[in-house]
């Protein structure tokens, strides 16, 4: 028999193992139609909320504050002028502070004793804690007549202690800085302490080997395979502090004399305290330049590394 008989026979005689094909017409008309209405009916009033609470506002504000002669009016504030500053002071003095304690501590909180998991505990409740009772505390802790901290200075050491938030414009600033830190550290901290616990033993254990124990550790082992996980951390955390009012509003109030405001803190005034929201919206939108790149740089960085603890 000639092969091409022999395929045609066996091809004859195989019994077929085609499936009948499913009735799509019978379902997509039936369950997939009533999923389909339920979904909708779902996702309207989510919708709904997310354009009447969210698009809305953003594009309302952005129409407020197109106009240029807000900023020509805008930048001839010299309270303006001062805020920027201030806002720079309080980006780079507070984050890098803030992440390079983060980043200290999360090495002490690799000891694995159990007072060593106590301190932790206690030392993350300033970040647990609600943000407003925690900055009003801190602001009549500093109140320069009978705050805990003047009255402790003069009880134990009969000093006199300043006005932290009512004379000078940098022990108010320095004030505002500290209670970010104090209030945002536990947080980054935590991040990073999980960022090294990702990291293989036998690493150390190699390292140790080779002689590298202490600061060369941390300095060939351990930072390296957190860089990027800091770096990041930095972006966001920049990226957040430069939309914080809390501080500096709780705490100063933008005191003394309008001295220690930032840009957030500013707009609110602007909008609201004086009635010129346009004035308001331009004032928060002067950060873009900032914030855009910053943006750029996390989405790239996320985007483009491999982050390996």
């Amino acid at each position: 028999m000639s092969s091409t008989t022999f395929e045609a026979a066996r091809t004859l005689s195989a019994p077929s193992l085609s499936l009948p094909r499913p009735r799509r017409r019978a379902w997509r008309g039936g369950l997939q139609g009533s999923e389909f209405t339920w979904a909708i009916a779902f996702v309207i009033p989510y919708a709904a909320v997310f354009v009447a609470f969210v698009a809305y506002p953003v594009v309302y504000g952005l129409w407020m504050g197109h106009e240029p002669r807000l900023y020509n009016e805008l930048f001839s504030d010299p309270i303006y002028l001062r805020t920027v500053v201030n806002t720079a002071i309080f980006l780079g003095v507070g984050v890098n502070l803030k992440m390079f304690g983060a980043l200290l501590l999360s090495g002490f909180f690799m000891r694995r004793s159990w007072w060593t998991k106590g301190l932790l505990l206690i030392y993350v409740l300033p970040w647990a804690v609600p943000a407003l009772p925690t900055f009003i505390s801190i602001h009549w802790m500093l109140n320069g007549q009978w705050g805990l901290v003047n009255n402790t200075l003069w009880d134990i050491f009969h000093i006199d202690g300043p006005g932290w938030l009512d004379t000078s414009r940098w022990l108010a600033l320095g004030s505002v800085i500290a209670a970010h830190i104090w209030k945002w550290m536990p947080f980054w901290t935590v991040i990073l302490l999980a960022g090294r616990m990702a990291i293989p033993q036998e690493l150390y254990d190699a390292a140790a080997v080779d002689g590298a124990t202490g600061l060369k550790r941390f300095t060939y082992v351990t930072f390296p395979l957190i860089a990027n996980l800091y770096l990041i951390c930095t972006l966001l955390s920049t990226i957040f502090t430069l939309g914080e009012f809390n501080e500096v509003y709780f705490v100063t109030g933008g005191g003394p004399a309008l001295s220690t405001h930032v840009l957030a803190t500013l707009g609110i005034r602007d909008a609201f305290q004086i009635g010129r929201p346009d004035l308001g919206v331009a004032t928060v939108m002067s950060a873009l330049p900032l914030m855009i790149p910053l943006v750029i740089i996390l989405m790239r960085k996320l985007r483009t590394t491999d982050v390996q603890l």
